[in-house]
């Protein structure tokens, strides 16, 4: 009996640090499973031993989910409306209930603005918090229809109301409305281009929302590209509630911001090739950015590279990507990683089973994305006939790829592909056609989620 005690005592000390250990090994899983994962991969783990030869690799990075016990980063959204005479109608009306469902969606905490154009530009709703919403959806309601389209001084004021709180921890972004040519103050899509990539370096990201089919849709993928936002296609007006709110379900979950990426690469492996996305050459290293990952969204990266020539049952390391990023939870940055090797083989069975088809897939996906610009490319000038031809070219190989690996989604992409170059060889290239080919190639380069 005079052992109960201690042993007791003993016990209780035991189990109270077994389950301390458990807790934080649970927290510490929990902070590595928080983290974005970075995976670099090649179309082939195995090579054909030989002469050098090109590889495609992928840089894959994986979002988590957003934490649940801790409350989202907060956000500064601006709404660019256009109110010009050609959004008389349902357009406007379902404008407005898009931009009133887009305002129900913020919290207290986060920053609303509304700017409105048509010849002139004028912000209706100064940049503030989301607490007086009746006196906001007031102001929407009043929105109405006339003169002309001056879309870059809406988006240059869009910005303005958004830097009021620049330096502030928001997710910042625009959301630009528009249904016709801007038609006041610079109108190519090069100025908007410049005007995108002048804002990405504010962390200021343009969503880009297209209405029928009389809107500039090279203009409005520039203007999405070099501020690393999406872009849409709206045929019908009645779909743009449906759009923001999809829209900022991205924009509410945000876990990851000023993304960089630096894949390094060996002195014997040569950078050939970026596809589908912008980023520098710099020697040995290639370096890519992302403004936002959002959660549970994988987000990659595809580059061609040069390997030399190597024996069988060799191996050799092919690069090693960096990633930083800031948390906008904790405020941190943090960094994650990946490096990819190879090997060699002379046996073509070993080298065909190694075939990633995770890799091709997206590598075939983007160049039909690159074949679909091309054909925009060749109808504008008048070659209507070439133009079918690319697009039927980009049928036949994602027919090849998604029968050879019996791959559901190239086959898929490979049928409705089909669809539009038939139709365009039948009746030429429509402003819709022509406006379906460029969003999707835009969403399928930038891995923008379909809505």
């Amino acid at each position: 009996m005079t052992h109960t005690k201690p042993f007791h005592k003993t016990m209780i000390l035991f189990f109270t640090g077994l389950i301390f250990l458990i807790i934080m090994t649970g927290v510490a899983h929990a902070k590595i499973e928080s983290k974005v994962i970075c995976r670099v991969e090649t179309d082939r783990a195995v090579l054909p031993a030989g002469d050098s030869q090109n590889v495609v690799l992928k840089i894959t990075l994986d979002a988590p989910s957003a934490p649940s016990h801790i409350n989202r980063p907060k956000v500064n959204l601006g709404l660019v409306l256009d109110q010009s005479g050609s959004m008389n109608g349902i357009k406007i009306e379902q404008a407005k209930a898009a931009a009133i469902e887009a305002l129900s969606r913020l919290g207290l905490q986060d920053v609303f603005s509304v700017v409105v154009y048509d010849t002139n530009v004028h912000t209706i709703v100064p940049a503030q918090n989301a607490r007086n919403i009746q006196g906001i959806i007031r102001t929407i309601e009043q929105i109405h229809s006339g003169g002309s389209t001056a879309l870059f001084g809406g988006v240059s004021q869009g910005a303005a109301e958004i830097r009021k709180n620049i330096e502030k921890d928001y997710i910042h972004r625009i959301v630009l409305l528009s249904d016709g040519l801007a038609n006041v103050g610079p109108l190519m899509p090069e100025d908007l281009g410049r005007l995108g990539a002048a804002l990405i370096k504010e962390n200021i990201s343009v969503t880009t929302v297209g209405v029928g089919t009389d809107y500039n849709e090279d203009l409005m993928a520039q203007l999405a590209q070099k501020s690393d936002g999406n872009t849409y296609f709206v045929e019908s007006g009645y779909d743009l509630p449906r759009i923001f709110a999809a829209e900022l379900g991205d924009v509410l979950n945000v876990v990851a911001k000023k993304v960089k990426v630096i894949i390094t690469l060996p002195d014997n492996v040569k950078a050939v090739n970026i596809i589908g996305r912008e980023g520098r050459i710099r020697g040995q290293q290639i370096e890519l950015s992302m403004n936002q990952l959002y959660g549970d969204q994988e987000k990659y990266a595809l580059v061609e590279v040069r390997v030399p020539k190597s024996i069988s049952g060799s191996k050799i390391k092919i690069a090693r990507a960096d990633v930083s990023y800031e948390d906008p939870f904790s405020q941190k940055t943090e960094n994650s990683s990946g490096t990819s090797y190879a090997r060699f083989s002379n046996d073509p069975k070993k080298v065909a089973k190694s075939t990633n088809i995770g890799v091709v897939r997206e590598y075939q996906l983007n160049l039909n994305a690159l074949a679909q610009e091309k054909a925009i490319e060749l109808s504008d000038k008048g070659k209507k006939k070439e133009a079918v031809i690319k697009l039927k070219q980009s049928v036949a190989r994602l027919k090849q790829y998604g029968s050879q690996y019996n791959d559901s989604q190239l086959l898929k992409e490979a049928d409705a592909l089909e669809v539009q170059a038939e139709t365009i060889e039948e009746e030429g290239m429509s402003k819709k056609s022509r406006k379906l080919l460029r969003t999707d190639s835009y969403q399928k380069k930038n891995q923008q989620l379909s809505q």
